[in-house]
């Protein structure tokens, strides 16, 4: 079972009690963590004033102050996170209010299981790969057949980088990995096993590639199965090193680049 913060973290602002209960329990059903729902944007400025949010799903029609456009506004001026719009309303002038906000996604109600799924995850990769926002970004969602991956998003479940963290894909859901927390890659044909204090993951990238798209100095390949994380070594000698209790072969190409990185330290 993966730990509570690996899991993506999502605040649900919508004003329809029965749909905001019906999001949380589908969001909990598909592996995501609901920190909370809020039916205002005061309500969901102070939610996301208290919680980690990875993700922001909120609907444009909200009473109070703030509809929905201005709450997102208000919130991602804190802090940037994935945007996605939930509404009945799909005009044109509601669509060009909500542009400047640059949503991932535009998901009209009812919202299908498929089609949010598929909303988060393309949330995830814009916003870990930002481009620049078009119109064409805002028109509302259609569904996705299950078998077909959603748009932008490789085949392969990319690792998508996040300041320090990263993002990578586990049990058909992006979970939520600090770089630091890494132990070890070990490479497994051409897939690569990542390994924590914790849990451990499966990579469909072969060892080289997982490495690119970690983009981390601090993970060097060490052997051509294996790459370490120098901060978690807790001894080497000419033919091994020693990470969270694990012995690995260091490979004769690679043992001069490991020393220099320690020299320079």
């Amino acid at each position: 079972m993966l730990p509570p913060d690996a899991r993506v973290q999502i605040l649900v602002v919508e004003d329809e009690a029965i749909l905001a209960l019906d999001l949380a329990e589908l969001l909990a059903d598909e592996g995501y963590a609901v920190v909370g729902t809020a039916a205002t944007g005061p309500a969901a400025q102070a939610l996301f004033r208290q919680h980690r949010v990875d993700v922001l799903l909120c609907d444009i029609r909200l009473p109070g102050p703030w509809d929905g456009i201005e709450t997102a506004a208000r919130l991602l001026a804190e802090r940037p996170v994935p945007l996605i719009y939930l509404t009945a309303l799909a005009d044109r002038a509601t669509l060009a209010r909500a542009l400047p906000t640059a949503p991932a996604a535009y998901l009209a109600k009812p919202v299908s299981v498929a089609g949010l799924r598929a909303a988060i995850e393309v949330a995830l990769h814009r916003f870990a790969a930002p481009a620049v926002p078009t119109e064409a970004s805002l028109l509302p969602s259609l569904p996705l057949p299950p078998s077909l991956p959603p748009p932008e998003v490789s085949a392969r479940e990319p690792i998508l980088r996040l300041d320090d963290h990263v993002f990578l894909k586990h049990n058909y859901q992006f979970v939520r990995l600090a770089l630091a927390d890494i132990l070890l890659l070990e490479a497994d044909n051409t897939s690569t096993r990542l390994f924590t204090a914790g849990p451990h993951y499966s990579l469909r990238l072969p060892l080289a590639l997982a490495l690119e798209r970690l983009h981390c100095p601090a993970l060097l390949r060490v052997h051509r199965s294996f790459a370490v994380h120098v901060a978690h070594v807790s001894s080497f000698s000419s033919t091994t090193a020693t990470v969270g209790g694990r012995s690995v072969p260091l490979g004769r190409q690679y043992k001069a680049a490991f020393l220099e990185h320690f020299r320079g330290a």
